[in-house]
Order: structure tokens, then C-alpha cells, then sequence
């Protein structure tokens, strides 16, 4: 049976004073038979969604930006909204004298009905509960445009991923695989697994005079217990592969960081490996990959003598490697010209490492062989190019010309052979110092725009203008 709203209350009469009003009675018990007092719904609503005005608010310890706390938090992690009683048709509260009946306040959080997302918007239908359009939206933003822009929600860009630090490595074995030239083991401790590389890596190894210094992995990628590397004793003004040999037995402590890899393997279908002399460290890693999977692929290895080139019985040995490793002494064969190294480079990729003139003389013949590709590296500091006279003053006051033909850095190590520096080529950054005054040809190609206004020159190949003087911070 249908029910009429309760008729309002009539006031007082004219000729008596109003008086005080009467408290307002507790909510009516439901209406026997499950029903409730019918009420006009509320149409005001309280923004809480991303376009809400808080703004002004102090971003949290975590990043987020608070939200509004009109209310202490409940139990379950949601805000309390101030509970208002609606009131009835006849402007009393349900429950109270005059009214009929009664109903039972529904729970609202910001607004919203119960059951609604908090932090989302209304439905814009008016459903009980979050809109679907507006879910979806805000999950793809929360996941796809940090992805996209390096930044969070509220266009705050990420601190950049911090280096990682030097790995503690030890010495597990030594052994002599030529004429001067040393193999070391390096091994975790703890005997961890060691970060993976491919072949044609290298890592900075950190001896422990504080000089730095950049060694080819020659051993198995598979092998993920152990990094192998190959030095030849050079008794060079830096001091690096004498103290390898003479300062690194086993059980030595040294720190690596690394790998890093600036002559990756792309395993094309055919390939011809060059290697002279110590060369032979980056190269043997990938002919093994490529007798792995199968490629068709040469090798040839050059030397002063046999007993000089490192690692003969291991490419010997190498699956398929009959007919394919081909070996030239220089006391045996002479010197090869570029035209013999690459008589076989006809549609193959040519890798080629070792001493300057090798890589000179395979680039100049490089044209006519008919070679698909070539990638090189070389070991040695690259000829400077275009290279004119100009000085270079230090902190003291001290002036040290620099002729047209010699970098920066041999000049330095001709006056401190303690000065640091590792590749020699503008990639490793050892050799980097800060300019305080004057104009750089940077010539590294490594450098950012931000380090090249700050003043940062890597020393090994970056010049100056000729006749010019430039003030380095040492």
C-alpha cells in the first residue's frame, strides 16, 4: 500500500512567542516491511579526482602529492565524511516529531555513494561507482607515460640510475699463454656469478697503484664465474702491464667495473677475423661464437714469432677451425700487406684488432677486397689528424707547447708518467680534466653538451686552436 508524506507540522500561533526548538529526535527504525522513508538525493558532490584544487599542497615524503584530509581516516584506510542528515520534505530530520517514519542516513565518502572508488570520479552517468573511461585513463598514465618521458604523473623527471659500483674481484689463477704476455683469472670471492658480456667487451681494470686501465675479455661469455684477460709486457711510460705482471699474483684483490663492449660482434653470415699480435683477445671470444652458431667464418693471426702469438693451441682447436685459422709470423712470412690479410674479405664483414700500421694498412686496402664491412679497434693511440701547434698552461703557471703531431696527454705524461689514462682514444674518460679557461676542439664524440659548457676536455684526443692557450685545472 502506498504511503503520503507525512503533511508538515503547524506552527505556533501568531499572539504566542516562538520557542526554543526542539532537539532533534534519533533516526526512525525502518518502516515495517523493509521499506524506508523515501528522501530527495543530495546533488552536491566533492572533487577528489586528479583535477581536484590541490595543488598548493607540499608534496609527501614519497613523492605523491597529499590529498585533502577533511576527515580523520577510518579503519579501512578510507577518509570519514562528516555524516549529514538529510532532511525531509517538510524540513525537519527524518525521525523527528511531526515526521513520519524515518530513514537511515547512507554512508558517503566525498560525496560519492557508497561503494565508489575514493580518489576517482563519479560515475558520469550518475552508476554507483567509478567511471570506467576515467579508471582506464588514469592506469595508462600511471604506467605508460613514465615509460615514454622519464617523468611521474605530475611531470617530475626521475634522478638518473646511479653507476654501478667497482665489482671486488681476486686472482684465482695466472698463467703465460706467449712470449711476455700474461693471463689472469678474476673471480668473485664469494665465487658469485659475474655481470654477463659478449664477445669484443672489456673491462676497466683498477690496479692498485690507482691507475686505470682498459683489458679486452678473451675467455668463454658462457662462462659466468670467471672474466679472463691477456697483457703484453710493453715497459711503456705508463707502467700498466708491468704492474700486471709483477704486482698481480694470485690471490691479489683488484676491482673492475664493467663490462662495457665498443666492438660488439653482429654475427653477420660470413666473417673474417684479422688480429695482430695481443689483438688476438677481443677476437677469439667471437670466433668462437661464430664456430657456435655455425657461421662461416676465417681467421687470420699475426705475430713477430710463434712463440709470441697468444692462444694458438685454443683457435686450433675451435670447432671447424681446420681450413679456417690461417697463422703468419712475421719471421716466417714477413710482414703482410693489407691486399694478403684480406685476399679472402670478398662478401664478408672484416673485424680486425691490433698495432697501428695493421689497421692502416687494412683500411687503406679495404675498397678494393670487396669486404661487405669492416670493424676495427686498435690498441694503440690513433695518429693525430689535422693537428696543429698550440700551448697548454697549468695551475702553477707553468707553459708546456704542444707540437702539431702529439696530444695533450703525451705531453702531460712526458712532465708526471703518473698522469691517469687508460684507452687512449676519447672513450673511457679516464683522462678527462676540467679546462679553466680557453676554447676545445672536442675530438672524443663522448662528451655532452652539459660537460663540454663545464669546462671538460678529454686530453688523449681533444685539441685547441693552433696558436692558442688553453688553462687546464691541474
Amino acid at each position: 500500500m502506498s504511503r503520503r508524506p507525512a503533511a508538515a507540522a503547524p506552527g505556533p500561533p501568531a499572539d504566542r512567542a516562538p520557542g526554543p526548538a526542539p532537539a532533534a529526535a534519533p533516526a526512525a527504525p525502518p518502516v515495517p516491511g523493509g521499506g524506508t522513508e523515501p528522501q530527495a538525493p543530495s546533488l552536491a558532490r566533492t572533487a577528489t579526482g586528479p583535477g581536484a584544487e590541490q595543488a598548493s599542497e607540499p608534496a609527501s615524503a614519497d613523492g605523491r602529492s597529499p590529498e585533502a584530509t577533511a576527515a580523520p581516516a577510518s579503519p579501512d584506510g578510507r577518509r570519514a565524511e562528516p555524516a549529514t542528515a538529510p532532511t525531509s520534505a517538510g524540513g525537519k530530520a527524518p525521525g523527528a516529531p511531526g515526521a513520519a517514519g524515518g530513514t537511515a542516513a547512507r554512508d558517503a565518502v566525498h560525496g560519492q555513494r557508497a561503494g565508489a572508488e575514493p580518489g576517482l570520479p563519479p560515475d558520469l552517468y550518475g552508476r554507483d561507482r567509478g567511471d570506467r573511461l576515467m579508471r582506464f585513463l588514469a592506469a595508462f598514465s600511471d604506467r605508460y607515460l613514465p615509460l615514454v618521458t622519464g617523468t611521474d604523473r605530475l611531470a617530475r623527471r626521475r634522478p638518473p640510475a646511479r653507476r654501478p659500483a667497482a665489482l671486488a674481484l681476486v686472482v684465482s689463477a695466472r698463467e703465460c699463454p706467449a712470449e711476455d704476455v700474461v693471463a689472469l683469472r678474476l673471480t668473485a670471492p664469494d665465487g658469485a656469478p659475474l655481470p654477463r658480456w659478449q664477445p669484443g667487451a672489456h673491462i676497466d681494470l683498477l690496479l692498485p697503484s690507482g691507475r686505470t686501465r682498459q683489458y679486452s675479455l678473451c675467455g668463454d661469455p658462457g662462462d659466468r664465474y670467471a672474466y679472463r684477460i691477456a697483457v703484453r709486457r710493453t715497459g711503456g711510460p705508463g707502467g700498466g702491464s708491468d704492474e700486471v705482471h709483477d704486482a698481480l699474483p694470485a690471490g691479489t684483490r683488484v676491482g673492475v667495473k664493467g663490462p662495457r663492449n665498443a666492438f660488439p660482434f653482429a654475427a653477420e653470415p660470413a666473417v673474417l677475423f684479422l688480429a695482430g699480435g695481443i689483438g688476438i683477445t677481443p677476437v677469439l671470444p667471437m670466433a668462437r661464437e661464430a664456430a657456435r652458431r655455425g657461421l662461416d667464418w676465417r681467421l687470420v693471426h699475426t705475430g713477430r714469432s710463434r712463440a709470441s702469438m697468444p692462444f694458438a693451441g685454443e683457435l686450433r682447436g675451435l670447432p671447424g677451425a681446420d681450413g679456417r685459422v690461417e697463422l703468419l709470423p712475421d719471421d716466417e712470412h714477413g710482414t703482410p700487406a693489407g691486399t694478403a690479410l684480406l685476399r679472402r674479405a670478398a662478401g664478408r664483414a672484416v673485424y680486425c684488432c691490433g698495432p697501428g700500421p695493421m689497421l692502416d694498412a687494412v683500411r687503406a686496402a679495404f675498397d678494393g677486397s670487396g669486404a661487405k664491412a669492416l670493424h676495427a679497434e686498435r690498441f694503440t693511440a690513433a695518429p693525430v689528424r689535422d693537428g696543429r701547434a698550440f700551448e697548454v698552461a697549468l695551475r702553477g703557471g707553468e707553459v708546456l707547447p704542444v707540437p702539431a703531431d702529439t696530444s695533450v696527454l703525451d705531453v702531460l705524461l712526458a712532465r708526471d708518467p703518473a698522469t691517469p689514462y687508460s684507452c687512449r682514444q676519447g672513450f673511457c674518460g679516464v683522462c678527462t680534466v676540467r679546462v679553466a679557461a680557453g676554447p676545445v676542439e672536442h675530438r672524443d664524440g663522448r662528451l655532452t653538451e652539459r660537460e663540454k659548457a663545464e669546462g671538460r676536455m678529454r686530453v688523449c684526443v681533444s685539441r685547441a686552436a693552433e696558436g692558442s692557450r688553453i688553462e687546464l685545472d691541474l
